[in-house]
């Protein structure tokens, strides 16, 4: 078996239909294997893939166990020499699988690779980064890395300096749409179940990089994601599991010094964005829904540390 893909659904019915109708056809051309865990969902979603996909393996979870876990089910079930991890609110294009595995077959020393994501309207959506360090919680805290998205230091972390338009060696991919080598799953070991969801592919990219992997992007693959997923990506739920998995990663790989120095920085950003986003808004600057977005954001991470402080 060429290929695994792993979806990991939680009420998503409709979107997992269309990313599998995608999928299924748009891999013809690759051996491979579908595995959908679901994670009790209650919207139909287990019905629907059972009546539309029966060559998928599906796995039911009585609970919704988050990203890691249910990846990991599927992973281990799986026996394709590649795995991707695809969201279910993803659609491929123009045969983006079977080009991410060419690029696999023919650079033997790529542990990961990340492809071109697109938005609905079929815009650029970043999709690999470098590793978040105290050194770019800074440059967020200040702003600098929204005043100056072109410059290679200040953007470093999000490489808004880069057009995304070249194959490029990165440090971390999204998981939304992720493909691995098993053979380096196997070296370094399989997802951490400690990251319910976000920056768990980064910390799976930083145990990759540390044992000699690389990590790359093709921008010749292209994948839609329309970030209509699971969990409402503005949410006291969104940001509180953000925030831990933030502060674990932090922890896990730079030390508590690091955590440390982290928190105030977040605070600060935090303060900046609500403050400048409000001044935009109130003078009609920008796109208004998108700094509407970044300061409620911002408020519900100032919410969240709060609640910590005072131990709720």
């Amino acid at each position: 078996m060429d290929l695994s893909i792993v979806v990991v659904n939680w009420n998503t019915r409709d979107l997992l239909i269309q990313c599998l109708t995608s999928v299924v056809q748009g891999t013809e051309r690759v051996d491979h294997e579908i595995v959908v865990v679901d994670n009790a969902s209650t919207d139909g979603s287990v019905l629907a893939v059972q009546e539309g996909f029966p060559q998928v393996k599906l796995i039911v979870n009585s609970s919704n166990l988050g990203f890691a876990k249910a990846a990991i089910q599927a992973i281990i079930e799986s026996t394709g020499r590649y795995v991707l991890l695809l969201n279910p609110d993803t659609r491929p294009l123009d045969n983006a699988i079977g080009k991410m595995v060419e690029f696999m077959d023919s650079h033997s020393e790529t542990g990961a690779l990340g492809c071109r994501l697109l938005n609905p309207d079929l815009t650029l959506q970043p999709s690999c980064f470098s590793f978040p360090t105290v050194e770019t919680a800074l440059y967020d805290a200040l702003l600098l890395s929204w005043l100056f998205p072109r410059s290679s230091t200040f953007g470093k972390y999000r490489l808004s300096f880069w057009k995304h338009d070249s194959v490029r060696e990165v440090d971390s991919v999204t998981g939304a749409c992720l493909l691995l080598r098993r053979k380096a799953i196997d070296q370094i070991g399989l997802l951490d179940e400690r990251f319910f969801m976000y920056y768990e592919e980064s910390d799976w990219c930083y145990r990759m990089k540390q044992k000699g992997w690389k990590i790359y992007f093709i921008p010749h693959a292209e994948v839609v994601h329309s970030f209509s997923g699971s969990i409402p990506v503005l949410s006291g739920l969104t940001v509180g599991r953000s925030m831990e998995s933030m502060y674990y990663f932090f922890r896990k790989h730079y030390g508590l010094p690091a955590v440390v120095a982290l928190i105030p920085l977040t605070i600060l950003r935090a303060v900046n964005t609500i403050f400048v986003g409000t001044l935009m808004r109130l003078l009609g600057k920008g796109k208004r829904e998108g700094v509407h977005q970044q300061v409620r954001w911002q408020w519900l991470i100032l919410k969240w540390h709060l609640l910590k402080l005072l131990g709720w």
